[in-house]
C-alpha cells in the first residue's frame, strides 16, 4: 500500500481508531485482559490462581482446581489527533475480549477465548496545493479523503501444564481471521470551486485473511522464602506466511479502472519475550516484560508506479518492534473484612518502538501510563466476581515532521467471575 504523507487535516475522524491503522495490518493490540491492563499490560511471568492470564499460556497450570473463571472486558476511549494547527477529536467504544479457564486435572489448566489482534478504523481528509492552472493561473488544490475499517481477531484454545517440580509450559492455538477495506477518493478545486478539468484518482484496497497462530510459553517460580517468590517467564510465537491475497482497484473520475491482485501478501512475525514477577506476602506484585517482534522480515502489499503500476507483496513496509512494560499491584490485606483493604490497587507504564514505516520514515513510537483497581463484588476470599477498572493515557509520537501525533485517554472495564463450580460438598 502506498504510504501517506499527512498534510493538513481538514475533517473529523470517525473515532473508530488510529489514523495509523491505514498501514500494514492495523494497530496492534496486546494480549492483556482486565486485571493486567492497569499494570502496563505485563503478564509473561504472572501466575494467579483465580485469573486467566492470556499473556503466557504456561500460567493456566496455576488455575485453582475448584474454580471456573469467566472474564470479559470492553474499552471506551477519547482521543485527540494533531497535525500542525489542525485538531481532531475521536471517541470510541469497543468490546475487547472474553475468555474462560478451569483445571482439567492436577497440574493441567485449560483456557478458551477470543481476543483482538489488530484494529483498523479511520476517516480523515487532507488538502494540499499542487499547482496553478496554466490558463487561469488560479491555485489548484487536491483534496484526498481516506476511510478504512476492519482488523484481525483470534479465537484461541490453550493448555498450561506443570510436568514436574515448579516448571510450567503452555501453548495457545489461535485461529486468526478478519478483513480490511481502505478507500481513497480524490477531487480538485480551482480557487475554491470544484474543477472538472482535473481527474481525481481513487483507489480501494481489500483483503480477506484466514490463518493460524501458535503461542508458546514457559514459567518457573523460585521460592526465595515464606514471604517472597520470584517467577521467570518467557513466550514465543511462530511466524509464517499467510496464504491470502490482497486486491487493489484503481479508477479515476472519467471511468478508467484497473484491478490488480497481490498473491500471498501477508506474514505474521516471529515474536519472543521474557518477564519477571516478584510477589511479596500475597500483598505486593511487581512485574516487568520485554517483547521483540520481527516484523522487519514480514511482507505487506505495496503499490508502485515506477515503470508502470504494480501491486506486489514486499518486505520493507515494516520494521522490528520492541516493547517494554512494567507494573505493580498492591492489596493492603486480602483476608480482611474491610472492603478497601481487599481492593487491588494497580499502576504501570509501557513503551514500544514502531512496526510501521510511513513514507519511508519510521512510524510513531507508542508510550503510556496506566492505573486502576480491582473491586471485589462479594465477600469471598480469592474467589467470587471482581470488577476491574483501568485508566490509560496513550501517545503515538512520530519522529518525522508533518505526521500526526495522537493522544488517547482510555477507560477499560472488565468483570471476572471466579466461582467454586467444582467443589464437592459432604452432606451428613
Amino acid at each position: 500500500m502506498a504510504a501517506l504523507a499527512f498534510a493538513q487535516v481538514s475533517a473529523q475522524n470517525n473515532g473508530s481508531n488510529s489514523s495509523y491503522s491505514r498501514f500494514g495490518l492495523g494497530t496492534i493490540n496486546d494480549q492483556s485482559t482486565s486485571f493486567n491492563k492497569a499494570m502496563g499490560g505485563v503478564g509473561k511471568a504472572i501466575r494467579i490462581s483465580n485469573r486467566v492470564n492470556t499473556s503466557n499460556p504456561a500460567s493456566y497450570s496455576a488455575i485453582d482446581s475448584l474454580t471456573m473463571i469467566i472474564d470479559a472486558g470492553m474499552t471506551m476511549s477519547t482521543g485527540r489527533l494533531k497535525s500542525g494547527e489542525a485538531r481532531i477529536r475521536a471517541n470510541n467504544c469497543t468490546f475487547d475480549y472474553v475468555n474462560a479457564g478451569f483445571r482439567l486435572r492436577k497440574g493441567l489448566g485449560f483456557s478458551i477465548g477470543m481476543l483482538p489482534y489488530t484494529t483498523i478504523g479511520y476517516s480523515f481528509a487532507t488538502s494540499q496545493k499542487v499547482t496553478n492552472d496554466f490558463s487561469s493561473t488560479q491555485a489548484i488544490t487536491s483534496h484526498s479523503s481516506y476511510y478504512g475499517e476492519g482488523g484481525l481477531h483470534q479465537i484461541y484454545m490453550g493448555v498450561g501444564w506443570n510436568p514436574f517440580a515448579d516448571l510450567s509450559i503452555g501453548a495457545n492455538i489461535n485461529y486468526v481471521w478478519g478483513n480490511y477495506t481502505h478507500n481513497l477518493s480524490q477531487t480538485f478545486d480551482e480557487n475554491g470551486t470544484v474543477s472538472s478539468n482535473y481527474s481525481g484518482l481513487n483507489s480501494t484496497h481489500n483483503a480477506d485473511i484466514r490463518t493460524y497462530k501458535i503461542d508458546l510459553g514457559v514459567q518457573y517460580p523460585i521460592i526465595i522464602d515464606e514471604q517472597n517468590r520470584l517467577t521467570v517467564g518467557a513466550t514465543a510465537s511462530l511466524g509464517h506466511n499467510i496464504k491470502g491475497d490482497a486486491s487493489l482497484v484503481r479508477y479515476n473520475t472519467v471511468g478508467d479502472s484497473i484491478n490488480i491482485v497481490a498473491k500471498n501478501a501477508f506474514d505474521l512475525p516471529y515474536t519472543m519475550g521474557g518477564g519477571l514477577a516478584w510477589e511479596h506476602s500475597g500483598r505486593l506484585l511487581v512485574a516487568a516484560d520485554y517483547t521483540y517482534e520481527k516484523w522487519g522480515d514480514c511482507k505487506t502489499p505495496q503499490m508502485s508506479t515506477e515503470g508502470g503500476l504494480s501491486y506486489t507483496a514486499k518486505e520493507g513496509g515494516y520494521m522490528n518492534r520492541s516493547k517494554i512494560s512494567a507494573g505493580a499491584q498492591y492489596t493492603p490485606d486480602p483476608l480482611s473484612n474491610n472492603f478497601f483493604n481487599r481492593v487491588h490497587y494497580r499502576f504501570g507504564a509501557h513503551y514500544s518502538t514502531p512496526y510501521l514505516k510511513v513514507n519511508g520514515h519510521d512510524g510513531p513510537s507508542e508510550y503510556g501510563i496506566t492505573a486502576g483497581v480491582g473491586l471485589p463484588i462479594s465477600n469471598s476470599i480469592n474467589r467470587g466476581p471482581m470488577a476491574n477498572i483501568s485508566l490509560q493515557w496513550l501517545r503515538r509520537d512520530p519522529k518525522a515532521s508533518g505526521m500526526i501525533t495522537e493522544d488517547y485517554f482510555l477507560v477499560s472495564l472488565g468483570v471476572t467471575f471466579a466461582e467454586s463450580w467444582f467443589m464437592k460438598f459432604k452432606i451428613r
